[in-house]
């Protein structure tokens, strides 16, 4: 008999389960958008498909799935993730590239959020590339 491979469960921040909408903000549940790629049932195709699941997994605390889509050369040790932070809403204001015809690409974008009760926003252009030839977070710059 063959051994069976189980797929990694998603941690999910709670509220979020797999009928509630993506937190990237998407016209999908999480189970059918973002949560899919977090399992490793399948690979973001475009570099704002797979920020969008970053985003996601930002917002359900999954610390694995960060590091396994951040490039080798930046990828840091751990993260920490602050458990005070809750994300709020995700709005994408420009991509560059990043199509399964490109091997880089840059997405812009503003995330929302609330860190102990105040709001805030993280705005973000992002680096992507291919390595492996799935797409990877390489950095980004956070826009004043």
């Amino acid at each position: 008999m063959a051994k069976r491979t189980r797929r990694p469960s998603a941690p999910v921040q709670p509220g979020v389960v797999a009928s509630s909408p993506c937190p990237c903000g998407l016209p999908a549940t999480y189970g059918a958008c973002c949560a899919r790629f977090h399992t490793g049932g399948a690979a973001p195709a475009t570099a704002e498909s797979l920020m969008r699941s970053r985003y996601s997994a930002f917002a359900v605390r999954d610390e694995p799935y960060l590091l396994r889509t951040w490039a080798a050369a930046t990828r840091p040790a751990a993260l920490g993730l602050d458990r005070a932070v809750r994300w709020t809403g995700l709005d994408v204001l420009a991509t560059t590239d990043g199509t399964a015809f490109h091997t880089t690409g840059t997405v812009t974008f503003a995330a929302h959020y609330t860190d102990r009760g105040g709001p805030g926003t993280l705005r973000e252009r992002s680096t992507f590339a291919r390595e492996e030839g799935r797409w990877v977070y390489v950095d980004g710059d956070v826009e004043g």
